[in-house]
């Protein structure tokens, strides 16, 4: 089953940097720029007959910015057999405000001199099962424990920040614990 990414808040998120460089890595030749520097057409020759182009917008000011990268996830599909969720986890690098919803795999021993301490999660990320760390102080850290305690799964909302392919939720606020 084909999914096509249409959430214009998630498309804004990706950084035309992090498409630049993926475009560079595969293959593809950047042959001009258009609108004073507003965007950059890309092009990939694959054999005799398929020719590709993609028109990367270069400012996150532009009105059709999440359709642009919407239409480039699409051929992105075509061109390397990949869905478009799989291509799109790649290139996220910042999600703010996002919810997470999880287990905690792990929970650092607390800070000395506060009751705080690094978590690691495991839950869904763009489809996938991934880790995500973060910090965790006072009431928080303590429902982290019981939840680790009792293998209960937790809500979050934060920043989503991948450095490296890891993920990191900053700023974690709203974190309960949801007794299925």
């Amino acid at each position: 089953m084909k999914v096509t990414i249409k959430d214009s808040q998630i498309l804004k998120t990706v950084n035309p940097d992090v498409i630049q460089a993926h475009l560079q890595a595969t293959g593809w030749q950047e042959t001009g720029r258009i609108y004073n520097n507003a965007g950059a057409i890309w092009r990939l020759k694959k054999d005799a007959a398929d020719e590709y182009e993609i028109l990367l917008p270069l400012q996150h000011s532009l009105g059709d910015y999440a359709e642009r990268i919407s239409d480039i996830l699409k051929t992105l599909e075509i061109v390397e057999n990949r869905d478009q969720v799989e291509i799109l986890s790649e290139f996220i690098t910042n999600y703010p405000n996002f919810t997470f919803l999880g287990i905690i795999m792990q929970i650092a021993t607390p800070s000395i001199d506060s009751l705080s301490g690094e978590i690691i999660l495991l839950g869904e990320v763009f489809e996938k099962l991934r880790e995500i760390k973060t910090q965790l102080a006072d009431h928080d850290y303590i429902l982290a424990i019981k939840a680790y305690q009792e293998r209960l799964p937790i809500r979050c909302t934060g920043d989503l920040v991948k450095v490296d392919n890891h993920f990191i939720l900053e700023n974690p606020h709203n974190l309960l614990l949801n007794n299925i």
